[in-house]
C-alpha cells in the first residue's frame, strides 16, 4: 500500500508554499528519515523526510509548484515495488481533483480574511492583485491583508472568475470576514482575445513564483507584466528573490539621461504635482505609539559622549580571528548591548516599567533593537542578553536585522523587551532625542562617530567620539539614576576590559 508524502503544516500566517528542490526522483529507493524534498515559504524552508523505507512511485508536484499545507505531493511504495504502476496514482488523484472541481463549478465561493495572529484585532486590505471579472487559478494570490505586524496573502481556493470585491484597498477588516467572492470554474467575462493572452502571463508571473518572490515583487511595486522581463537564474529559468533584488538595483542605477530624456514628455516643465497615499497599518501603529509615548510619559533626555578608540582598536586587532571563530563580524552593537545590560543591573529602575499604579521590576534582560525595514521602524527583541557572549549577541542582532529586512519577523520576535537601543549613527545622525518605546522606561540613542579635538592630560588629541543620548521616563527614573546609568555605559565602553572581567 502506497504511503502519501504530504506538505508539512505551515507556520502561522503562511497561506501557501512552493516546492523548492526534489532530492529524489521516481523509482529511487529511499530510507527512513531521508530528506526527500525542500518546501519553501516566505519565512522558512521545510524539509520533508521519508516516513519509512521504500521506493518513490510518483511525484505529483514538481519543483516550482505552489502547494498548500498537508497537500499530497508524492507517493512512497514498499521496497521492490515498481514505479510504473504509480502512473495510475497521479491520474487517480487528478480525476478526484477534477471531480471535486466539477462539484463546485459555477458555485459561489467566499473569499475570506485569514485567521489573524494572536493579539491582532483587525487588519487592512493592502493590495488587490486581480479585478472583478478576471480569471484566476487555484492558489493564485488574490489580495494582501496587512496587519501592524505581518502581511498575509489570500489565495484562490479554486479555478474560476473573481465575481466581486466587497472591500476595496484601505478598508479595515476582521478575521474571517468575507471580502469578495469567486465563481468557481466559470469563464472570464473579458473578451476572448484578452483571455487567451492572460493564462500564459499568469503562469509565469504568479503561479510559478515562490511566496518569497511574490512578496518581493509586491514590496517593490513590480507588476506581473513587468515581472516577465526579469531574467530568472533558478532551476528551469525560475525567478528567485535574488533576481528580483538585482532587477530593482539595476532600475535604481539606470542612467539618469534616460530618465531626463523621457521626463519632458511625462512631466511638463514647472509641474507642481502631488501624490497622496494612505498610511500603512505599520506606519499608523508607529505614529500612534510614538504619540502615546510623548503624551503619556514625563520624558527627558540626558547626553554624554564616549571615546570609541578603545573599542575600535580591539575590533581592528581581533576582527579576523573573531569572524573566523564565530562566523560573524565584530561590530559596535555587541559592546553597547553588553555595556547596557551591565548598567541595567546597577540601575534596576531603568529595567522596570509602570503598570497602572505599580512598578514592575524585571530580573531578566531582554533588549529591543531598533531596526529600519522597508515597511518602517520595528524593534525586535534579543532575549537574555546578559547571558550571551559578544559572538552570540552579534549573531542574534544579525539574524533579527535580516528577518526585518526580509519581512520575516514573527510576533514572538516583536513581543516584550525591557530597554531599547537605537543607532541613528548609521544614517549620519550626530545627535538626537530618541522617543521611549512603551511600556519601557528608557531608550539609548547611538550616533555617528566623528573625529573631534579632545583635551587629554593637558594635551589636545584627535579622538573618534560618539554622542550618547538616554531618553527616560521621569515618573520612574530620577535624574541621578539616568546620569549614573549613562556614565556607567560610557565607562564600560571606554575600558572594554571591564566588560570581559565583569568589573
Amino acid at each position: 500500500m502506497a504511503t502519501e508524502i504530504k506538505v508539512p503544516v505551515l507556520p502561522e500566517s503562511v497561506a501557501d508554499a512552493s516546492v523548492a528542490t526534489w532530492h529524489v526522483k521516481v523509482g529511487d529507493s529511499v530510507s527512513r528519515d531521508q530528506n526527500l524534498v525542500d518546501i519553501e515559504t516566505d519565512k522558512v524552508v521545510l524539509e520533508v523526510v521519508a516516513p519509512e523505507d521504500g521506493v518513490i512511485t510518483s511525484i505529483s508536484s514538481p519543483e516550482g509548484e505552489t502547494v498548500l499545507a498537508e497537500q499530497v505531493i508524492a507517493l512512497l511504495g514498499e521496497a521492490g515495488e515498481a514505479a510504473a504502476p504509480a502512473a495510475a496514482a497521479p491520474a487517480q488523484a487528478q480525476a478526484a481533483q477534477q471531480e471535486q472541481t466539477q462539484q463546485v463549478e459555477g458555485e459561489k465561493v467566499e473569499i475570506k480574511v485569514p485567521v489573524l495572529p494572536e493579539s491582532v484585532a483587525d487588519a487592512t486590505v493592502a493590495t488587490w492583485h486581480v479585478q472583478a471579472g478576471e480569471a484566476v487559478s487555484r492558489d493564485q494570490n488574490l489580495v494582501d491583508i496587512e496587519t501592524d505586524k505581518v502581511v498575509l496573502e489570500v489565495v484562490a481556493p479554486e479555478d474560476g472568475v473573481l465575481e466581486e470585491i466587497l472591500h476595496d484597498e484601505g478598508a479595515t477588516v476582521t478575521a474571517e470576514q468575507v471580502i469578495g467572492s469567486l465563481k468557481a470554474g466559470a469563464a472570464p467575462s473579458a473578451p476572448a482575445a484578452k483571455a487567451e493572452e492572460a493564462p500564459a502571463a499568469s503562469d509565469e508571473s504568479s503561479d510559478a513564483l515562490s511566496p518569497s518572490v511574490r512578496r518581493a515583487l509586491a514590496e517593490n511595486g513590480i507588476s506581473a507584466e513587468e515581472a516577465s522581463k526579469i531574467k530568472g537564474t533558478g532551476e528551469k529559468g525560475r525567478i528567485t528573490k535574488e533576481d528580483v533584488d538585482a532587477y530593482v538595483k539595476s532600475k535604481a542605477s539606470a542612467p539618469a539621461k534616460a530618465q531626463s530624456a523621457s521626463a519632458p514628455a511625462a512631466v511638463p516643465a514647472g509641474d507642481r504635482s502631488q501624490k497622496r497615499v494612505p498610511m500603512t497599518r505599520l506606519r499608523k501603529t508607529i505614529a500612534n505609539r510614538l504619540l502615546d509615548a510623548k503624551n503619556s510619559t514625563a520624558m527627558l533626555t540626558t547626553f554624554n559622549e564616549v571615546n570609541m578608540k578603545p573599542i575600535m582598536d580591539i575590533r581592528k586587532k581581533y576582527k579576523d580571528i573573531f569572524e573566523e571563530k564565530h562566523g560573524v563580524r565584530l561590530g559596535f552593537m555587541s559592546f553597547f548591548t553588553k555595556a547596557v545590560t551591565e548598567a541595567l543591573k546597577r540601575y534596576p529602575a531603568i529595567n522596570a516599567s509602570i503598570d497602572g499604579d505599580d512598578i514592575v521590576y524585571h530580573n531578566f534582560f531582554d533588549v529591543s533593537m531598533a531596526v529600519s525595514t522597508p515597511r518602517g521602524l520595528v524593534t525586535p527583541v534579543l532575549r537574555d542578553a546578559d547571558q550571551l557572549g559578544l559572538g552570540e549577541i552579534e549573531k542574534g542582532i544579525r539574524e533579527l536585522a535580516l528577518k526585518g529586512r526580509d519581512g520575516k519577523l514573527t510576533m514572538d520576535d516583536m513581543t516584550g523587551g525591557n530597554f531599547t537601543i537605537t543607532n541613528g549613527g548609521v544614517f549620519g545622525s550626530l545627535i538626537s532625542t530618541p522617543i521611549i518605546n512603551l511600556p519601557q522606561s528608557a531608550i539609548l540613542g547611538m550616533h555617528k562617530i566623528q573625529d573631534r579635538p579632545m583635551a587629554v592630560n593637558g594635551k589636545v588629541e584627535i579622538l573618534p567620539m560618539m554622542y550618547l543620548a538616554l531618553s527616560y521616563d521621569h515618573r520612574l527614573v530620577d535624574g541621578k539614576e539616568s546620569v549614573g546609568f549613562l556614565v556607567t555605559v560610557k565607562e564600560l565602553l571606554e575600558d572594554p576590559t571591564r566588560l570581559l572581567l565583569d568589573l
